[in-house]
């Protein structure tokens, strides 16, 4: 026999609980183990009056059974005093049942104003109230239950209850963003149209079909929905007398109207009726995303002129096909991309570089003894082979490309890449994968110059709706992710995104509208454009570029990533970093929402820079300061993350012999948990010392005031003067010798 659902250890609130519905979902919670704030304002059908009797007659009921209770006297809409009634009683609150209501049943032409703001306030506003209340204590905890009580009315309208029926969907349309804003913290809310008899329900209702409605065939449903194993969310039920059943939304395949070049017309409009309106072949959108894509293929369709088919007989879910056994081994037409150093600047430019930064002039000034193209400048050199509708020719693809996400992404270079010339790439389906809600391409890339080979990508491209097909799952030829360390990261980087962010890097050859046309970007239920995920990509790279290889391009080998969370314009990109031999794992968060938008990823290296050379290299140096910093550098890897809190600064050190610069030291209590390594600062020093090997140790040894040395010309410093008092304590505490 199945498990009995308990709620022992829960808190309930159930709003509207002094009869009816409301009083018997008290009653049930309470019988299995939870704790109940019973609240009812005591008012008649309409709203008015006040009495405590109705919810302390169902405290005591609950009560008398050996349950726990409190009763609870306050309207909705002092949502907070009815959520602290649960915390002040029970320390907590987990499920919330917004029940209450009234009625004000007018004809539209007799209703007043008052007669509909008061539904309003009570139904929608109230059930707002309360629910936001509650909401921060559910999101921290990582787990609530919220049902919101729609009717009948609401779904499909009803006579003389315009102003109930239109704060009842209303509730819809809440308790659906409310299941998607608390997914990730475990808290769900669904909808009910329950059909009870009740109060309310006297004034729609015959007392006969009143009497046989009772509330108890609607209470089950309710607790299955608050139970912490039910994993339903964001869905609306139908449910009375014994029978529950689930709503959903479902539309027509429709006509397009529009044609490029041509007004639409409303006796368009009207040639095409019966086909708007066929309800014969479906679709059943879930989300926005779902709904608006068909407005992606429409645009699509007109702006190229080629028009696209809306079959009714092919839904949404099923308009890619795909044939494995003719589409893997396909070769698509080869593409030439042509360039000069134009190019490789607008791509370092797009993805963050900027002349504030003295290491990035190499990237972004032709004229430079160093310059080069960033290594993931690979990809745009062959980015045509997948965004020039190559994969439109393959026999076996029949795919909707509005449909198609870039999912994850491999680039490996075989040589730096040159700063101009003549690239031909070669693409090839390599496999094939039936994710079931999904299929997922794997486009493998080859780009040459001339002969010579000098990069391999592989477009990772999912296809939604287009499973299915029964297929494999995975694939030997995929370039796999890899999660990062359990440990925190060696290196932490944040990088502000500027809002213009992507309308700069899209002129790199990304064109995609999603990325510049609120307009377009609104139809795909973003609230402005975003960034492209190559973007992001390049960020993350260059990151690991200059941290791990001082942006020496000759040591960059391969990157893979995976797109998992996409980034606004303006947003702070912050990738965190960890050291693995040659490899760098990292990931790379928006820190505005702590959203983790490129996971999964690694860097391989041919080779890194040390944070410390051999001892051997040190002594050779006949340096006597190499071995403060060394000392310095383990004492910072035992305390690093407090003197980062600390100071949150990073110093460099050029230490003089003979009138020289014979060694430079970094010490980063800046970034992750802090780090000293011999060698310039990787970005930006907020101050910067010269002094000689000698100097130094007399400083350190508490022989030479600093503020002397300073006046003196021994010791020249650059930057924030101020920062150097926090520094003075950092070497007399760590330097010990």
């Amino acid at each position: 026999m199945a498990s009995t659902l308990r709620f022992d250890g829960r808190v309930v609130l159930v709003t509207g609980a002094g009869g009816g519905l409301g009083k018997t979902y008290a009653l049930a919670f309470a019988e299995r183990g939870a704790s109940v704030v019973v609240n009812d304002l005591g008012g008649d059908i309409k709203g008015e009056g006040k009495s405590s009797s109705a919810a302390d007659k169902v405290v005591e009921e609950i009560r008398a059974k050996g349950g726990k209770a409190v009763a609870n006297y306050d309207s909705v809409e002092a949502g907070e005093k009815l959520i602290q009634a649960a915390l002040d009683a029970f320390g907590r609150i987990d499920i919330v049942i917004n029940n209450a209501g009234i009625l004000r049943d007018r004809s539209f032409a007799r209703i007043s104003d008052a007669d509909w703001d008061i539904i309003h306030r009570v139904h929608l506003r109230g059930s707002f109230l309360v629910t936001r209340a509650a909401w921060n204590h559910m999101k921290n905890q990582k787990f609530g239950r919220i049902i919101m009580t729609s009717s009948a009315a609401g779904i499909y309208g009803n006579f003389g209850q315009a102003n109930y029926s239109a704060a009842k969907l209303g509730l819809v349309g809440l308790s659906n963003t409310l299941a998607l804003e608390g997914v990730k913290y475990n808290v769900h809310c669904n909808s009910i149209a329950p059909t009870a008899g009740s109060r309310l329900t006297q004034t729609v209702m015959p007392q006969d079909l009143v009497d046989a409605l009772k509330p108890e065939y609607v209470a089950p449903l309710v607790l299955w929905l608050c139970h912490e194993s039910c994993q339903e969310n964001g869905s609306l039920f139908e449910v009375g007398a014994g029978w529950v059943g689930k709503l959903r939304w479902e539309r027509t395949v429709g006509a397009i109207i529009r044609h490029k070049n041509r007004p639409m017309t409303p006796e368009a409009v009207r040639d095409e009726w019966s086909k708007i309106c066929d309800f014969d072949n479906v679709t059943k959108p879930q989300t926005i995303q779902e709904s608006t894509a068909t407005l992606y293929e429409v645009l699509s369709s007109v702006d190229s002129g080629k028009g696209i088919s809306m079959n009714p007989t092919s839904q949404r879910s099923s308009s890619s096909t795909i044939d494995p056994a003719q589409a893997i081994g396909q070769k698509l037409p080869p593409t030439v991309y042509q360039y000069n150093h134009i190019q490789p600047i607008l791509y370092a430019l797009g993805v963050g570089m900027s002349t504030r930064d003295p290491d990035h002039l190499k990237f972004l000034f032709e004229a430079s003894e160093e310059f080069s193209c960033l290594p993931t400048f690979g990809v745009i050199l062959s980015q045509a082979a997948f965004m020039g509708g190559g994969l439109s020719s393959v026999p076996g693809l029949s795919i909707d490309f509005t449909r198609v996400l870039h999912g994850e992404q491999y680039l490996e270079l075989y040589k730096p890449i040159p700063t101009s010339g003549e690239m031909r790439s070669e693409g090839t389906v390599a496999d094939i994968m039936d994710k079931g809600s999904g299929a997922v391409i794997l486009l493998d890339v080859n780009t040459y110059c001339g002969k010579e080979l000098i990069c391999y990508n592989q477009f990772s491209v999912f296809v939604v709706g287009a499973g299915g097909f029964g297929g494999k799952r995975s694939s030997t030829k995929a370039k796999a992710t890899a999660n990062p360390p359990n440990r925190p990261p060696d290196a932490v980087v944040s990088d502000v995104t500027s809002v213009d962010q992507a309308a700069l890097y899209r002129l790199s050859g990304d064109w995609n509208p999603l990325h510049i046309d609120p307009s377009f970007a609104a139809v795909g239920g973003f609230e402005r454009p975003i960034l492209h995920g190559l973007c992001s990509f390049g960020f993350s790279a260059r990151h690991v570029l200059k941290h791990f290889a001082n942006n020496d391009v000759t040591k960059f080998k391969a990157i893979k990533v995976r797109f998992a969370k996409p980034v606004l314009p303006g947003q702070t990109l912050q990738t965190e970093m960890w050291k693995e031999g040659n490899r760098i794992h990292l990931q790379t968060k928006v820190k505005e929402t702590g959203e983790i938008a490129v996971a999964g990823a690694y860097v391989d290296l041919t080779s890194t820079v040390n944070s410390l050379e051999s001892n051997a290299a040190v002594q050779g140096l006949g340096l006597q300061s190499d071995l403060v910093f060394e000392e310095i550098s383990r004492r910072v890897k035992d305390v690093g993350s407090e003197l980062v809190k600390k100071v949150n600064a990073v110093f460099q050190w050029d230490i003089t012999k003979n009138g020289k610069t014979a060694a430079q030291w970094t010490i980063d209590l800046k970034n992750g948990s802090g780090e000293v390594y011999r060698g310039s600062v990787r970005g930006r020093a907020d101050t910067s010392f010269t002094l000689s090997d000698e100097d130094f140790m007399d400083f350190v040894l508490g022989k030479l005031n600093p503020q002397k040395a300073f006046f003196a010309g021994k010791l020249k410093v650059k930057g924030n003067i101020m920062l150097s008092q926090k520094l003075e304590a950092i070497l007399k505490d760590y330097a010990k010798l």
